[in-house]
């Protein structure tokens, strides 16, 4: 088989799995921007049959006509389209176990240990309060919280923090011109925000108006969507990768993969790398929350971030319990104690982690973020940052 075939063959076995998942009203599980006649001829085929697929995989992974680097990241794609495609057709592996293969990292539950050191940093960044730990996080987030009746305000707030940290971004790695990034306010849906590039040099940031917008997070989510965050890596994958260097594969990229893994990483250190200190904080009070009447109250929006970086490995331990059948009673409780969700809240975040792949997505949140903590800790981050952002890069090769 010729590397273009394979590339087909692999396209192909990516949307018929993606197909299965999407008829399971689970969601989906690949990005897709390759030849529009690939994913006609899978959409007027009939579904396949979910160990056929886990076969298909297991014949690609038997035969990677590439060198060996190229081989190895995309046999590691392969092994997590295998282990969804198996799932799919019924093989109930463990959460840990399902999660090495799809994630390519060692997912196991975190000791309690790492969230009371976030509790700790919580407590010292947070303003002073009598309340609990999770009474004043509730307490600063509202008084940073963007007022229901001026939401309509935010495309233009976006659009502000877009332009500084594409430019902070350019800094760091080239960017191309004539690149557009808007915002689009939406509702109905199960995120808080979503970027997506699509193609052209265009892209857009979707924010859920369904839930209350945190001025004090404005960086922090605008990084992470955009500059230097999915957006960045998904256009310069797209042009360096699929278009310099012909890897089509670029173009079918599965969600619960390796690459995510890196990817969602990426994003919660986003901010950190174009703001590293207090950069964020000065820029909004600044640019932001003066304008709106915010004052400071001694709060440290960088230890605030690091701490919810942190917590999201709450979350992948209530998966692990979510995993284990227990009740949403205790889950619920388990996510309010540690995670710091409130008790109101907890119901959406069990939908998630009980919709199809979510559970083993979510893990990839934590040890994305702490591959990434150790790895760009170095003299050479911004060399890092590049690669980070254009080439295929596994988890393994970071962890060194």
């Amino acid at each position: 088989m010729t590397p273009d075939e394979w590339v087909h063959q692999y396209a192909l076995l990516a949307l018929r799995i993606d197909k299965l998942v999407a008829g399971s009203a689970t969601g989906t599980v690949v990005i897709y921007s390759g030849p529009p006649q690939w994913q006609a001829q899978v959409a007027a085929e009939e579904p396949a049959a979910a160990g056929k697929l886990a076969e298909d995989a297991e014949a690609l992974l038997e035969d990677l006509p590439f060198p060996p680097e190229r081989a190895r990241y995309l046999a590691a794609q392969l092994r997590a389209a295998r282990a969804v495609a198996r799932r799919l057709s019924g093989e109930r592996l463990a959460l840990s176990a399902y999660a090495g293969e799809c994630l390519g990292v060692a997912a196991e539950a975190l000791p309690t240990e790492v969230f009371e050191a976030a509790h700790d940093l919580l407590d010292r960044a947070l303003p002073k309060g009598t309340g609990s730990l999770l009474e004043r996080l509730q307490a600063w987030q509202e008084t940073h919280a963007l007022p229901p009746d001026q939401l309509d305000r935010l495309p233009v707030l976006v659009d502000r923090a877009i332009t500084e940290t594409r430019r902070r971004t350019s800094a760091i790695v080239p960017l191309p011109d004539g690149e557009v990034t808007r915002c689009e306010l939406v509702s109905g849906v199960h995120f808080r925000a979503a970027g997506a590039y699509e193609g052209d040099l265009r892209s857009t940031i979707h924010l859920n108006t369904d839930l209350p917008f945190n001025l004090a997070d404005l960086l922090y989510v605008v990084a992470h969507e955009g500059h230097p965050g999915h957006i960045t890596e998904s256009m310069l994958k797209d042009l360096r990768l699929a278009g310099e260097l012909g890897f089509q594969d670029q173009r079918v990229r599965f969600m619960i993969s390796p690459s995510f893994v890196i990817s969602e990483g990426l994003g919660l250190h986003a901010q950190d790398i174009v703001f590293p200190g207090g950069q964020a904080q000065s820029w909004l009070r600044d640019n932001v929350l003066a304008e709106r009447g915010i004052a400071p109250d001694g709060s440290d929006f960088a230890a605030i971030h690091r701490a919810q970086n942190m917590l999201f490995g709450a979350w992948g331990n209530a998966a692990f319990l979510a995993d284990e059948g227990r009740s949403d009673d205790e889950i619920s409780a388990y996510l309010t104690r540690w995670a710091l969700i409130p008790e109101a809240d907890t119901g959406a975040v069990l939908g998630t982690l009980r919709a199809g792949g979510m559970a083993t997505y979510v893990l990839g949140y934590f040890h994305g973020w702490r591959l990434l903590d150790r790895w760009l800790a170095a003299p050479d981050r911004d060399a890092r940052v590049r690669r980070l952002l254009t080439e295929q890069l596994l988890p393994a090769d970071l962890a060194g």
